[in-house]
């Protein structure tokens, strides 16, 4: 199963680097809203872009491990474990681990 690619864009950008300011985007064109707010700058927006997107692919595995892990009955797995004295959660932890390991 594939994960789709988040792409960030200046929209982003400007939510990150100042989430109260009002501005609105017309097609390509910014229209800065906020006079108490300097604008950033094209090169500011477009570092912000690269920033949130590295951020975002660095958690890849995370998201991966996530889809993984929310298709485990872990409570379950415990508790079975516990009755039958087996470490199948852990075991299939370990595996997801192993799969989709930290960069």
């Amino acid at each position: 199963m594939s994960n789709p690619t988040s792409v960030k864009t200046t929209i982003d950008a400007i939510q990150s680097l100042h989430p109260t300011a009002k501005w609105v985007m017309r097609g390509d064109e910014l229209e800065w809203q906020s006079g108490d707010i300097t604008e950033p700058t094209a090169l500011e927006l477009s570092n912000e872009v690269t920033r949130l997107q590295a951020v975002y692919d660095s958690q890849e595995y995370a998201r991966l491990r996530k889809v993984k892990y929310d298709q485990l009955n872990q409570d379950e797995m415990r508790f079975d474990d516990l009755i039958n004295s087996t470490t199948t959660w852990v075991d299939a932890i370990n595996a997801i681990k192993a799969a989709h390991p930290k960069p």
